[in-house]
C-alpha cells in the first residue's frame, strides 16, 4: 500500500542566481557577524545581540533596503530579519557591515518553521511584514502568508501590546490582511474599524514602492495592537 505524501504549502518562492562579490562576502565571510544559525532548539536571542533591548522582527525582507534603514535610523532598537533569498540576505549584511550595525541579526530560513521551533513565546514588541508576495490569482490565494494559522503563530512570539505592522501594495490582498487581522481576537487595530493606517514615518520608502507609485499604484499599511 503506498502512502499518501502531503505536501507542506509554501507561501514563498526561493530564488537562486548569480552573486555579486558583496552579496558572497555577506553570505559567507560576514555571516559569523550577523548571521544566526539556525538550531534545532531555542535561540537565545538575548545573547545574539550586543545591547539587550526590545527586538523587531521582520520576515520576507527581500533586498533588505527598508530593514536596513530602520537598523540605521534606530540604535535603540534590535531588529531580527528572517528570509529565504540569498542575494538579498548577501547583500543586507554587506550593507549592515558597511555601517558597523550592532543592532541586525539575520536569520537565512523559513520564517515559520523558525518561529514554530527556534523562537520563545513573546520574544518581540515589534513584528513587520512588507510587501509579501500577493499570489494575485485567485486558485493561489491559499498561498498567502497571512492566514489565521499565521496570524496565531505571530500573536504568541509577539508580546502583549506589541504591534504588528504589514503593508502591501495590492488592494485585494490589503482587504484579506484587514479582514483576517479584525476577525483574530488577539489584534486591534490602532485605526477605526476598517481603516488603514497613514505610513509612519519609521517605515521607509523603497525603490520598488517608488516605483509603484509612478505607475499608480497604491499602498496599504495595517497597524494593529497585540491585546
Amino acid at each position: 500500500m503506498s502512502e499518501k505524501v502531503v505536501r507542506k504549502i509554501q507561501s514563498f518562492v526561493r530564488r537562486s542566481g548569480r552573486l555579486t562579490l558583496g552579496q558572497k562576502a555577506g553570505l559567507f565571510d560576514l555571516w559569523p557577524k550577523f548571521g544566526i544559525d539556525a538550531p534545532t532548539g531555542l535561540i537565545d536571542l538575548n545573547n545574539e545581540f550586543e545591547k539587550n533591548q526590545a527586538i523587531t522582527l521582520e520576515i520576507g525582507f527581500g533586498n533588505g533596503d527598508s530593514l536596513l534603514e530602520m537598523a540605521t535610523n534606530m540604535p535603540n532598537q534590535n531588529f531580527l530579519g528572517i528570509e529565504v533569498y540569498e542575494a538579498g540576505v548577501g547583500r543586507l549584511i554587506n550593507e549592515a557591515n558597511k555601517r558597523q550595525l550592532t543592532n541586525l541579526k539575520i536569520i537565512k530560513e523559513d520564517a515559520v518553521e523558525v518561529l514554530k521551533y527556534c523562537i520563545k513565546d513573546d520574544s518581540f514588541d515589534t513584528f513587520q511584514l512588507f510587501f509579501p508576495d500577493p499570489w494575485h490569482k485567485k486558485k493561489h490565494h491559499k498561498r498567502r502568508i497571512v492566514q489565521t494559522d499565521f496570524l496565531d503563530l505571530i500573536s504568541s512570539k509577539l508580546q502583549s501590546g506589541g504591534t504588528i505592522h504589514m503593508a502591501t501594495d495590492w488592494e485585494n490582498y490589503a482587504t484579506h490582511m484587514m479582514k483576517m487581522l479584525e476577525n483574530h481576537p488577539h489584534f486591534k487595530n490602532t485605526m477605526s474599524a476598517h481603516n488603514y493606517s497613514v505610513k509612519p514615518e519609521h517605515r521607509p520608502i523603497t525603490k520598488f514602492e517608488r516605483r509603484g507609485e509612478r505607475l499608480g499604484h497604491g499602498v496599504w499599511d495595517l497597524i494593529f495592537i497585540k491585546e
